[in-house]
């Protein structure tokens, strides 16, 4: 595990609140990566198919996961809640979201009320590691691209064990530390992690390991790193296209180290410094 003992819980409540418009603008609905098909890969007409490719990825991690018709839903780092609401209008699913960002949270909110499934979600604001939710409650503990953010790893997936129902499943997407790195490639990941606002990234053996000592069994990983990594690549050209670094600069320090950073990420992904990684596990019964 690769550690950035900077970062503080208000700096990453701070970052999803003031920046909360630039993911809309950079990434679109979904604040995630995209995953590429190998003939999207193949040619240069990738950025107007971004948006596909985020969906995509969510749609894999449901087939993954084989969520059901009418689950109930846990969704850490929910994010604008667009996972959420996809799962509730297209599985019926009762949906839980939670997220560290009060303009998230009420972002989340109205776009659940567009989509008329008010009803089947609710959207919480609060911290993944300390909030209290009831044991065994839900079918499936669905996060993307959050697990980067939580200080203790291990009691996270301890907490999941107990909110998951017996034989509950767990789909995780995150990005992760690669294996047995030089002193090069760890400081390019700190980068990350400072950048991004990541107090760890953990390798895919430590998520194995915290998953195995919380009673959860992984049934199967997915190392998805060169079919998400063109994400940066569109994300860079879009700050440089559109100007936003000055706009950035008119926020806080932290908005333009951001930014600054999608090319050490993607830098990272391509010398195997990080990888980007795909976790099914599930509860014993």
């Amino acid at each position: 595990m690769i550690a950035c003992s900077t970062v503080q819980k208000q700096d990453i409540r701070s970052h999803y609140n003031l920046t909360t418009v630039f993911y809309r603008l950079l990434w679109g609905r979904h604040i995630h990566h995209g995953l590429w098909s190998e003939d999207e890969l193949a040619t240069n007409a990738v950025v107007a198919k971004s948006k596909v490719a985020q969906q995509r990825l969510t749609e894999a991690l449901v087939s993954e996961a084989g969520i059901q018709h009418g689950e109930n839903v846990l969704d850490v780092g929910c994010g604008m809640g667009s996972s959420s609401i996809h799962l509730a209008t297209k599985l019926a699913c009762q949906v839980t979201g939670v997220t560290i960002s009060s303009v998230q949270r009420r972002w989340a909110q109205g776009c659940a009320r567009w989509h008329g499934v008010a009803q089947q979600t609710r959207f919480l604001c609060a911290d993944a590691e300390r909030i209290e939710l009831p044991s065994a409650a839900f079918d499936v503990v669905w996060s993307i691209e959050c697990t980067e953010h939580l200080f203790d790893k291990a009691h996270f997936f301890r907490n999941v064990s107990k909110w998951l129902k017996p034989g509950g499943r767990v789909a995780i997407c995150a990005w992760l530390a690669g294996d047995n790195l030089d002193s090069n490639s760890a400081e390019q990941v700190r980068k990350v992690c400072e950048g991004f606002f990541c107090p760890s990234l953990g390798t895919k053996d430590d998520y194995s390991h915290w998953m195995s000592v919380a009673g959860l069994k992984l049934v199967r990983y997915h190392d998805w790193t060169s079919a998400v990594d063109r994400t940066w690549e569109i994300c860079r050209d879009r700050v440089q296209r559109t100007g936003m670094r000055w706009l950035a600069r008119l926020i806080d320090r932290n908005s333009v180290i951001f930014l600054d950073r999608f090319d050490t990420i993607l830098q990272a992904y391509r010398s195997g410094a990080m990888k980007y990684g795909c976790f099914i596990a599930e509860r014993s019964l």
